[in-house]
Order: C-alpha cells, then sequence, then structure tokens
C-alpha cells in the first residue's frame, strides 16, 4: 500500500491525533501518498449540527493545517487536501458555493444518510428489510457521483441490507456496473475490517469482483496509528485476491474541481 485518501482529524468529533501525527505515522509505514478527508460541514438551516462532522466556521484552520503540513513534508510524503462528502442534494449547490473559496483537490463519497440529516430518513448502517431504502441508496450514490467530484466510493457497502437476497444482488450489482461505467473505484474499507463491523460485506465484494469493479484501499483513519496496519492491509489483500478484484493502488486527482 503506497496511498492512502481517507483520512479523518479531530474536527469532526470522533477523530483523535493531530495532523502532523498523521503525516508522520504515514511516512513511517513507507506510504507515498497521504490524503485528508475529514467529515465535511454542510450549510444546514436553523443552526442544525450533526455532531458528527466539522463545523462551517472550521473549513479554514483544516485548510491552512493541512496546506501548512503540504509545504513542510514535500521531500517525504505527497500530501492532498479532501474531504469526505454526502451527496445531499437539497445543501449540494450551498455547499459547493460555500467550498469554492478553499482549494480542494478531491471528495470521497461516503453517503452515510438517504436524503439528508434534516430529513432523516434513514442511516444507512441501522439496518433495514426495506428494498425500496436499498434503491434510495444505490440511486443516491450514483447521483453523487455524476457531479463528477468524487474521486471514489467509500465503504460502498455501508448500507446494511437484511431484506431479500435477490434484492440485495440486483441493487448492490446494479451500483457495481454503474460505477464501473464511469470509472470510479470502490472502496475496501479498513475501519470496517479492523473493527470487524458489517462492513466489508463478503457478498458486495462477490458482486465486484464478478461485475470487474476496480477497488482502492482507504484507511478511513482516525487515529493516526490507522493510518498504517499491516494486519488490516493483509486482511484486505485476502479479500481482494478472493474475489479476484484489481487493487488500483493510486488515483489520480482530478485535473480541475
Amino acid at each position: 500500500m503506497i496511498a492512502n485518501y481517507h483520512t479523518h482529524t479531530w474536527r469532526c468529533r470522533h477523530a483523535d491525533g493531530t495532523e502532523r501525527e498523521y503525516v508522520e505515522r504515514t511516512i513511517e509505514g513507507g506510504l507515498k501518498i497521504l490524503g485528508f478527508s475529514d467529515h465535511s460541514p454542510y450549510p444546514f438551516p436553523d443552526g442544525y449540527d450533526s455532531g458528527m462532522r466539522m463545523r462551517l466556521d472550521q473549513v479554514e484552520g483544516y485548510v491552512d493545517t493541512v496546506l501548512a503540513l503540504k509545504k513542510e513534508y514535500d521531500k517525504d510524503i505527497e500530501i492532498h487536501l479532501g474531504l469526505e462528502t454526502e451527496y445531499f442534494p437539497r445543501f449540494w449547490d450551498q455547499l459547493i458555493d460555500f467550498l469554492s473559496d478553499y482549494p480542494f483537490e478531491y471528495f470521497v463519497l461516503g453517503q452515510h444518510s438517504l436524503g439528508n440529516e434534516i430529513e432523516k430518513i434513514l442511516y444507512s448502517g441501522h439496518g433495514t428489510t426495506d428494498g425500496s431504502y436499498l434503491k434510495q441508496y444505490v440511486d443516491q450514490c450514483l447521483a453523487g457521483i455524476d457531479t463528477g467530484k468524487y474521486l471514489y466510493l467509500a465503504h460502498p457497502d455501508l448500507f446494511l441490507f437484511n431484506g431479500d437476497e435477490a434484492v440485495f444482488d440486483r441493487e448492490y450489482r446494479r451500483l457495481c456496473r454503474e460505477v464501473k461505467k464511469r470509472n470510479i473505484p470502490l472502496e475496501i474499507n479498513f475501519l470496517g475490517l479492523m473493527e470487524e463491523r458489517w462492513y466489508p460485506n463478503e457478498k458486495f465484494w462477490k458482486i465486484a469482483g464478478e461485475e470487474g469493479n476496480t477497488a482502492v484501499f482507504g484507511c478511513d483513519a482516525h487515529t493516526p496509528k490507522a493510518v498504517w496496519n499491516p494486519e488490516t492491509e493483509q486482511k484486505a489483500l485476502q479479500l481482494a485476491a478472493k474475489y479476484c478484484l484489481k487493487v488500483q493502488e493510486t488515483v489520480p486527482m482530478p485535473k480541475t474541481f
């Protein structure tokens, strides 16, 4: 593993350590590329605060810190400035307008909620047997990708569907086929592996292997130690090999963003 584009900071309120500690741990592990992609703020109305993402007033500090480290460590490692950002159509244009003043290089798509947090339709990991929700998850991920702003789809198997196996296969196969058409990699998520969560879901990755999808490794690091974890990397390699997945070591930054 030479690149990780999925790294959080303390600003999301559920990660620990300083940005410098993440950089130094990454260098220690021999990686060549580190992308910071903390949970994006969103311009929610009426002062709504989800408690799991940075605030709008923290963006400038985030940008300044990452850019300073990028300059300081430029001979040691390639650092990129990004965000993990849901696609919430209702607030998308306002978010892009706000972020356009900053030199962001990429987004990774982590669709944690259907609709958006205000309507509170469903958190992706709460579990459901309703196939219409899985369809909405797939539709929303594809609509986000079609904005052209996303580098890859993080934890694509985050949505916890416990219903009809035929619906699971139909909708997740549709997701895999459509992201392949768009040349978008799917992330094998190290946080899920480390904590033995419901994802990575082997049923999903079997489908992805059959559809010929490309995978990318993402640490989803919430602590400095997590940006270099050889044991978890071995598990990810075994998963990729089991389902004949091509693993893309690096993902080129968009030429325009």
